[in-house]
């Protein structure tokens, strides 16, 4: 039944459904997982990085992070090549907006206005939907710091922590058990991204060519956004494996012990 309708983005199916906008979204799910947590002293994105291919040229330091203006940076899953016009949309609109008004764009401003190119996608003909979902980290001065994610549809939303891309919804459910509201400080950030990563990504082994992590903080009344190099991603994996260690052995101790006190009391 669906063949009928999803041909062009403009048809509605009998059951009020944009097929085009939906596979845009499905086509997301099986993207590099993408990872966004707002602490109380600054922001984490963290990325998956697929293409590790010894051969490429490492022209750029950041393969899914994109810094858009001074003060705001965004992650990308999706197909790359949306994501690459979507990125110089979003830097051109912050460009305006510091020449006709002298100061950066407010982050809601921007996500909105780029939302309603990418709702313009879905409603005219000879167009497709902008497969890419984007997690964007920014401060103002009206609301500090803000962390948003934006869909295909033209939705957007803002976060304390999300996750979109492959296995988004075993991330978030683990978010929702360990992110803490208020209590969550850069460094605390930084570790449970790495821990919901290790657990979501189809993996084996967290390893630095296979993550990408960046921060957004207020130094001196400046925002700093730094894409962490490899030593600092390493120290973080090293950090959570030796914590893991730590929690299995002690879970296992006490099964043990659990154990010694059943066959006790049986006898």
């Amino acid at each position: 039944m669906a063949r009928r309708y999803d041909t062009r983005t403009t048809i509605f199916s009998p059951e009020g459904r944009l097929y085009q906008v939906e596979y845009a979204m499905e086509a997301i799910g099986h993207a590099g997982t993408c990872l966004g947590i707002l602490a109380s002293d600054g922001i984490v994105l963290a990325a998956e990085r697929r293409n590790t291919n010894k051969l490429l040229d490492e022209a750029f330091s950041a393969e899914k992070i994109y810094k858009l203006h001074n003060d705001m940076a965004c992650s990308v899953a999706g197909i790359t090549s949306d994501a690459n016009v979507l990125t110089n949309e979003l830097r051109q609109i912050a460009q305006r907006y510091l020449l006709q008004y002298g100061e950066s764009i407010p982050c809601e401003r921007l996500v909105s206005w780029l939302c309603d190119i990418k709702q313009a996608y879905t409603q005219y003909g000879g167009k497709r939907p902008f497969g890419v979902s984007i997690l964007y980290m920014g401060w103002d001065r009206h609301h500090g710091f803000q962390l948003y994610q934006s869909d295909p549809s033209g939705n957007y939303g803002g976060w304390k922590a999300t996750c979109i891309g492959n296995n988004s919804a075993a991330a978030v459910s683990m978010l929702k058990q360990d992110y803490k509201e208020g209590q969550t400080n850069l460094d605390q950030a930084l570790a449970l991204a790495v821990k919901v990563l290790s657990k979501t990504l189809d993996m084996n082994k967290l390893t630095t060519d296979k993550l990408e992590i960046a921060t957004l903080t207020r130094v001196n009344n400046q925002t700093k956004i730094r894409v962490l190099p490899h030593s600092e991603v390493e120290e973080l994996i090293k950090a959570f494996e030796v914590e893991e260690a730590a929690r299995i052995k002690k879970e296992k101790e006490e099964k043990e012990r659990k154990q010694q006190k059943e066959k006790e009391k049986s006898k």
